[in-house]
C-alpha cells in the first residue's frame, strides 16, 4: 500500500505562513492596521487578508504614509483597490505634518522620505493602533534582515536592534504596553522573486509603472531619476526618454526606475531572477546617505 505524499509549492508554504501571522494578530491585537502604499508588497499583503479572513471583509483598516511627492498612477491604484475591496483607507499625510509644524522640509523638493515617520507614529497614536502591518522584507537590506516578524516599538515608536524577542518555533509575542505598539512584517521570509511569481499566480493588476513604459528621464547619481514636478532636470542635465519600468514604489524624488523592456509577468520575474542588486541598493537614493541610513530611520519609528 503506498501512501500519497502532500506536499506544498514554496508559494503555499510562504502564503500559509503569511495567513497564519494575519490571523494571530486579528486574534491577539484590539486595532490592526495594514501599510498600504499601492506597491506590490503592500498588494500581496492585502491579497493575503483577503485569503485569511474570507469569506468575511477584512477586519482592519489600511493605512497610506502619504508624502505629497506621489506618482499619480499609484495613487490612483490605492484609491481603486480600496474602493473595490469595501476597506476604510487612512491616510497620514506628510504635508499636514508640515502644515502643523510637526516636521520641517529642507525645501519644497527635497525628499520626504524620512519625514513619514512623524506622520505615522501621529496616525498610530491618534487611532489607537496597536498592531501595524507593514511589507517589509529581510532580502530588502541588511536592517530589514535583522528585524522580527513581530517587532515590538517603544512608546516614542522606536526600535532597539539589540533588544529584540525571540521568535523560537514560529511563537510571536506580542505583549504590550498602553502606547507601545507591535509592527508586523507577514512577507519576512519572502524574496522580490517569490513577489512577483506570486503576484502572477493570482493574476493581481498592479499600478502600470511597474511595467515598462515610456518617461522622460534623467542619470544623476548612477540612478535613473524621472523627471516631473517633484524632481525637475538640473541645468546641467540630458533629459532622455528611455524605456524604463520601476521595481519599488515611494517617494517621486528619491525613488528611481532601471531600464527595461519588460511588459509582462513573465518578463518581469525573467529578469529579476537575473539581477544581483535588490531592488533598494539599485532604486532608493535616500538609502544611499550612509551603510546605517535604513537602520537609522528605523530605530527612529520608520517602517
Amino acid at each position: 500500500m503506498t501512501t500519497a505524499r502532500y506536499e506544498l509549492s514554496h508559494l503555499d508554504t510562504l502564503e500559509a505562513e503569511s495567513v497564519e501571522i494575519m490571523r494571530e494578530v486579528a486574534a491577539e491585537f484590539e486595532r490592526p492596521v495594514l501599510l498600504f502604499s499601492g506597491g506590490k508588497d503592500s498588494v500581496v499583503m492585502l491579497r493575503l487578508a483577503q485569503k485569511a479572513f474570507w469569506p468575511a471583509p477584512i477586519p482592519f483598516p489600511v493605512m497610506h504614509v502619504d508624502t505629497g511627492h506621489n506618482f499619480p498612477e499609484v495613487l490612483e491604484y490605492r484609491d481603486r483597490m480600496v474602493t473595490d475591496l469595501g476597506v476604510r483607507l487612512v491616510v497620514a499625510s506628510v504635508q499636514a505634518s508640515i502644515d502643523a509644524g510637526r516636521v520641517r522640509e529642507d525645501h519644497p523638493l527635497a525628499s520626504r522620505n524620512r519625514l513619514q515617520t512623524v506622520s505615522l507614529l501621529d496616525a498610530i497614536e491618534a487611532h489607537g493602533f496597536d498592531a501595524v502591518f507593514g511589507g517589509a522584507r529581510r532580502d530588502e537590506e541588511k536592517a530589514r534582515a535583522k528585524e522580527r516578524v513581530f517587532s515590538f516599538r517603544d512608546e516614542f515608536g522606536q526600535w532597539d536592534p539589540k533588544n529584540q524577542r525571540p521568535e523560537l518555533w514560529r511563537l510571536y509575542n506580542g505583549r504590550h504596553s498602553k502606547g507601545e505598539h507591535i509592527r508586523v512584517f507577514p512577507l519576512s521570509n519572502w524574496t522580490e522573486l517569490d513577489v512577483w511569481q506570486y503576484l502572477a499566480r493570482e493574476e493581481m493588476p498592479l499600478p502600470s509603472i511597474y511595467f515598462t513604459h515610456r518617461r522622460r528621464v534623467v542619470r544623476r547619481d548612477g540612478m535613473v531619476m524621472a523627471v516631473n514636478e517633484f524632481f525637475p532636470a538640473r541645468e546641467d542635465e540630458e533629459v532622455l526618454e528611455m524605456a524604463v519600468r520601476y521595481r519599488t514604489v515611494g517617494d517621486a524624488t528619491c525613488t528611481a526606475a532601471v531600464e527595461s523592456t519588460a511588459a509582462t509577468y513573465e518578463a518581469v520575474i525573467t529578469e529579476v531572477s537575473s539581477t544581483r542588486i535588490t531592488e533598494r541598493g539599485a532604486t532608493r537614493a535616500d538609502d544611499r546617505f550612509s551603510e546605517a541610513a535604513m537602520e537609522d530611520r528605523k530605530k527612529e519609528g520608520y517602517f
